[in-house]
C-alpha cells in the first residue's frame, strides 16, 4: 500500500510540475534509513512541499533506501514519511543545483508501536506482476514445527498427510529456495523441508503466473520459499527448542555479525522424532472372464474375493543440519556470498503389514509382513553469489554458482510369515538401496533500467542432474537363511537430466498500466540407462532411453491500477512438467506384495498452457485478493493402478500403481482470500480454493478420462489476550474429489498454540496442538473392472508439543518489507 500511496502522490504532481516545467529541473538525491539499526527504509515517501503549501513533486525509497528526485529549482519544505514511523522535514531548503541531502534516520512513533506488531504477527500479502508474496510474520502454530508444516498455513498451497505438496490442487508444483534449486527442497522430495524449523522462513512467494526469469518447470506454478537473513548491525539471532508428543524434539538456533564490510550468517539444528502412522486397505476382486487358445470362454473367479490390509508404521529419525555463509562487500555496490549447506540424517522403521484373505465372507488365512528399514542420508551443498549493483535505479549484474553432494543409502529386511490358520515362517527378503545424486547450477542475470519506468531483463541458467540407483534384491532360499540375488530385479539405473535455459524479458509502466512480458528458451536432455543381469523380456518398458526437448516458453503480465488500493492484474505463461527419477524407475517397491508401485521409463514431460486473472482491493482494516485461473496441459502425469499379471505366493493377484502420460488436462477455477483486522487485538485470516478439472485418455486400451470438482479453504485467527498471551487457531478443510479411478474423502484438520512473550519480551514459550481432532487422514475408493480398492492412510496422528525461543538483539516485530532475504525479492520493481 506504500508503494501505491507514493505512486498517487507522484501523478497527482504531475500537473503542477508541468506549469513549472519552464523552471530549471534539478536532482535531489538521498538516503533514508532507520534510527537506531541503521537499516534502509525501502518505499518511504519524499516530497517537496513550496512556499504556498502546495506539494511540487515527490518519489519513493529504493530497497536500499535511496530516492532520486528531479525537482524544479526553488526552496521547498522536504518531508520525509514512513508508515509507523515519525515524519522529518527539512524546512527552507534551498534547490538551485543538483544536490546530494543528508541521510536522514526516522525513529518508530511509539503511539503506532502496538499496531506495527500486530501486523508484523500476523500474515501479509503483497501482489507484484507475477507473484503474490506472503510474509509469514509470528505464526505461533509453526512454532516447534517444520517449513513443510508452516507451508501448509499459506494460501492456495495444500500439504498432504504423506508430506506432498500442491497448489491449487496440483502436485506440478516447483520449489526453490532464495529463487533457486536447492537441496534445501530435496530436488522434488519434500523430506528435507521436514527436518528445517519453520522460523527460518522470511516469506513465501506464490508464484503461479511465473515471468520468463523463473525456470518454466512446474504447470501448477512455482514456491519460492526465502529464507531469513538479518541485516540489522552488530551480533544477534536466536535459540528455539521444542519438546512434544509423540516424540518431537528438536534445537535450533541463528546468529548473524554484521559489520560495514562483511556479514557473517549460520542456521544450526538437530532433531529426534519418532512418528507413528496407520493404512489400511479392504481389495475385492471379482471373476475374470477370458478367450483360452482353443476359443472357450472361461471366468476364472479370484483365489481369495476379498483382502485386507492393516499397516502401522513406527519411524525413528533423527539428523542435524547447517548453513554458514559469509556475505563480503567489495565495494558501497557490490558483494559476493558464499555459503555451504549441510544435512545429514538416519532413520530406523519399521513397517508392519497385516493381511487377511478372504473366502465367502470368512477369513482362511492370515499373514504378517515385517519390512525393516534403515536408512542414511546426506546432502553437501557449496553456493557462491556475486552482485554488482552499477547504480542506484537498479541496474545490475548477478551470478550464482552452486554444487550439491547428495547420498541416500538403505537398507530393509522383510520377513513374511502365515500367523493363521497355522503359523509357518515363509522365506525372506533383504532389499539394499544406494543412490548418489550430483547437480550443477550456472546462473546470471542482468536487469537495465530504462528511463524512469522501463526495464530489460536478460540472463542464463544451467542445471545439471545425475542420479544413480543401486538396487540389489536378495532372497532367502526356503527358510534356510542363506539368500540369493534376484537377478532379474536387482540393477544399477542411472538417470541424468541436463537442462540449458535462455530468457530475456521487458517490463514498463505507463499511468496505471504496467506489463511485464518475457521469453524463455530451455533445452532439456533426460538420459536412462539400466544395468541387470537378467531383463524380463516381456518387460513393457524401454529402460534405456535418450530424449532430447527444445521449448519455448513465453509469458505476459499484465497490471491496471483501478485506484490507489484496488487493482486487477493479468497472467498467461507456458510451463514444462518433467518426471522426476521415481517416477521412471521402472522396479516396484517391495513394502506389499499385492499392492505395489511401479515407475515408468516411457513418460514424457507435460506442457501446459495457463491463464490467471486476479484482483486486489485493500481497505482500511481489509485485504481482498481474488483470482480466476484455467490451465490446459497436454500428456498430464496420472497416476493408475491395475492388475499386473502376477502374483504373490498365496496366488492373490498383484496390484500395481503406474505413473502414465493422459492426453490431456483441464483445470479451472478462483480463489479468495481475506485478511482482515477488526482491531487490535484480534486479526482473521481466510481463503478458500474452488477448482474443476477434466481428463481425457487412453492407456491399454482402457478410458481414463475424467471429470471432477473439489476446493479447499482454511481459516486462522489470533487473539491477543491477556498478560501477553497470544491465542490461535488454525482450520483447514479440503472438500472430496475424483479422478479416472479414485474417489478421495473430504478432510478437515483444525490446529491450536497459545503463548506467552517472557523475559521482557526478549523470548517467547508456546503450546502447540496440531491436528487437534485427529482427523487428518486420506481416505480413498479405487474402482477398476476387475477390483475395488478402499483405503485409509494417516502419516502421523495428533501430536502436542511445547517451544521456547529466545532472541538477543534481534527486536521481536519483523522488519520493514523491503528488507532483502535472501537475494530474489527485488526482481525488477513492477510490483502491482
Amino acid at each position: 500500500m506504500r508503494f501505491l500511496f507514493s505512486l498517487l502522490l507522484i501523478l497527482s504532481s504531475l500537473s503542477i510540475v508541468a506549469q513549472q516545467s519552464e523552471k530549471k529541473q534539478v536532482t535531489v538525491k538521498g538516503k533514508i534509513l532507520e534510527e537506531g539499526t541503521n537499516y534502509p527504509l525501502e518505499y518511504a515517501t519524499v516530497s517537496f512541499t513550496d512556499e504556498n503549501g502546495k506539494i511540487v513533486t515527490g518519489g519513493i525509497t529504493d530497497t536500499e533506501g535511496h530516492y532520486n528526485i528531479k525537482v524544479p529549482a526553488g526552496i521547498y519544505t522536504v518531508k520525509y514519511e514512513f508508515i509507523s514511523y515519525k515524519t522529518k522535514s527539512l524546512k527552507n531548503t534551498n534547490l538551485t543545483e543538483n544536490t546530494t541531502l543528508p541521510t536522514i534516520s526516522l525513529a518508530m512513533d511509539s503511539a503506532s508501536l502496538d499496531e506495527v506488531v500486530v501486523r508484523a504477527e500476523t500474515t501479509e500479502v503483497q501482489i507484484r506482476l507475477d507473484k503474490k508474496v506472503y510474509n509469514i510474520g509470528k505464526d505461533l502454530t509453526s512454532g516447534g514445527a517444520t517449513v513443510s508444516d508452516a507451508l501448509n498455513n499459506v494460501p492456495s498451497v495444500t500439504v498432504d498427510v504423506d508430506g506432498t505438496i500442491a497448489l491449487r490442487g496440483s502436485e506440478n508444483v516447483k520449489i526453490l529456495i532464495n529463487g533457486k534449486p536447492s537441496a534445501i527442497a530435496g530436488f522434488g522430495s519434500t523430506d528435507a523441508l521436514r527436518q528445517l524449523p519453520a522460523e527460518a522462513i522470511e516469506r513465501v512467494e506464490v508464484i503461479t503466473s511465473p515471468s520468463a526469469r523463473y525456470d518454466a518447470e512446474g504447470t501448477a506454478g512455482i514456491l519460492n520459499i526465502i529464507l531469513k537473513k538479518e541485516k540489522t548491525l552488530g551480533l544477534n539471532g536466536s535459540l528455539s527448542s521444542s519438546l512434544g508428543v509423540p516424540l518431537n524434539s528438536s534445537v535450533s538456533g541463528n546468529i548473524n555479525l554484521r559489520t560495514d564490510r562483511f556479514n557473517i550468517f549460520n542456521t544450526t539444528g538437530v532433531y529426534y522424532r519418532n512418528a507413528p502412522g496407520k493404512a489400511s486397505y479392504d481389495n475385492r476382486y471379482f471373476s475374470r472372464t477370458y478367450v483360452n487358445n482353443m476359443g472357450d470362454t472361461i471366468t476364472s473367479p479370484p483365489p481369495f474375493p476379498r483382502i485386507t490390509e492393516d499397516r502401522r508404521y513406527q519411524r525413528e529419525s533423527q539428523g542435524f543440519n547447517t548453513n554458514l555463509g559469509i556475505e563480503y562487500f567489495l565495494t558501497d555496490k557490490s558483494s559476493i556470498t558464499a555459503s555451504t549447506f549441510y544435512r545429514s540424517g538416519n532413520s530406523d522403521d519399521e513397517t508392519k503389514n497385516k493381511t487377511s484373505n478372504y473366502r465367502d465372507n470368512q477369513i482362511v488365512e492370515d499373514n504378517l509382513r515385517t519390512d525393516n528399514r534403515e536408512r542414511d542420508n546426506s546432502t553437501l551443498q557449496f553456493a557462491l553469489n556475486y552482485e554488482n549493483k552499477f547504480n542506484d535505479k537498479g541496474h545490475k549484474l548477478t551470478a550464482d554458482l552452486q554444487y550439491e553432494n547428495s547420498k541416500n543409502n538403505e537398507n530393509s529386511f522383510i520377513r513374511d510369515m502365515r500367523i493363521f490358520p497355522d503359523s509357518e515362517l515363509l522365506p525372506s527378503e533383504m532389499v539394499t538401496t544406494d543412490a548418489k545424486e550430483k547437480d550443477y547450477l550456472a546462473q546470471a542475470d542482468y536487469v537495465l533500467p530504462i528511463g524512469e519506468n522501463a526495464q530489460f531483463e536478460a540472463g542464463y541458467r544451467g542445471n545439471f542432474n545425475k542420479t544413480t540407483t543401486d538396487y540389489l534384491l536378495e532372497q532367502e532360499i526356503g527358510t534356510s537363511g542363506i539368500y540369493e540375488r534376484n537377478d532379474s530385479l536387482s540393477n544399477i539405473f542411472s538417470y541424468e537430466q541436463n537442462v540449458n535455459a535462455l530468457y530475456s524479458q521487458y517490463g514498463n509502466k505507463f499511468g496505471k498500466f504496467s506489463f511485464l512480458v518475457g521469453l524463455r528458451l530451455e533445452n532439456t536432455i533426460m538420459k536412462g540407462k539400466l544395468e541387470a543381469e537378467n531383463i524380463a523380456d516381456d518387460m513393457p518398458f524401454d529402460l534405456n532411453f535418450d530424449k532430447n526437448y527444445t521449448g519455448l516458453f513465453p509469458t505476459v503480465n499484465l497490471t491496471y491500477e483501478l485506484k490507489e488500493n484496488e487493482n486487477i492484474t493479468l497472467g498467461y505463461n507456458r510451463r514444462i512438467n518433467r518426471p522426476r527419477q521415481w517416477f521412471l524407475n521402472p522396479f516396484p517397491s517391495r513394502s506389499s506384495e499385492a499392492n505395489v508401485y511401479q515407475g515408468n521409463p516411457d513418460l514424457d514431460p507435460a506442457y501446459a498452457s495457463a491463464f490467471d486473472l486476479g484482483y486486489l482491493k485493500r481497505w482500511n482494516k481489509l485485504t481482498l485478493t481474488s483470482s480466476i485461473y484455467y490451465q490446459y496441459e497436454t500428456d498430464a502425469f496420472e497416476r493408475i493402478q491395475e492388475e499386473t499379471g502376477e502374483f504373490t505366493q498365496s496366488g492373490v493377484s498383484i496390484i500395481r500403481s503406474l505413473p502414465i502420460n493422459l492426453s490431456t488436462n483441464q483445470r479451472y477455477g478462483f480463489e479468495l482470500g481475506l485478511l482482515y483486522n477488526p482491531a487490535r487485538w484480534i486479526t482473521l485470516n481466510g481463503s478458500f480454493n474452488y477448482y474443476k478439472f477434466k481428463s481425457e485418455g487412453f492407456f491399454n486400451g482402457v478410458d481414463y478420462g475424467t471429470e471432477s470438482a473439489s476446493y479447499f479453504g482454511r481459516f486462522s485467527s489470533k487473539i491477543k489476550l491477556p498478560s501477553k498471551i497470544d491465542w490461535q487457531t488454525n482450520a483447514f478443510y479440503r472438500g472430496p474429489s475424483q479422478n479416472s479411478q479414485t474417489k478421495s474423502d473430504g478432510m478437515l484438520s483444525v490446529d491450536m498454540a497459545l503463548s506467552k512473550d517472557i523475559i521482557n519480551d526478549n523470548a517467547t514459550l508456546a503450546l502447540n496442538v496440531s491436528d487437534l481432532f485427529n482427523t487428518r487422514k486420506r481416505s480413498s475408493f479405487t474402482t477398476t473392472d476387475t477390483f475395488t480398492s478402499e483405503s485409509e492412510f494417516q502419516w502421523r496422528p495428533r501430536s502436542i508439543s511445547m517451544s521456547f525461543t529466545y532472541r538477543f538483539n534481534q527486536p521481536k516485530r519483523m522488519r520493514p518489507r523491503g528488507q532483502r532475504g535472501g537475494g530474489m525479492e527485488d526482481e525488477g520493481g513492477f510490483e502491482g
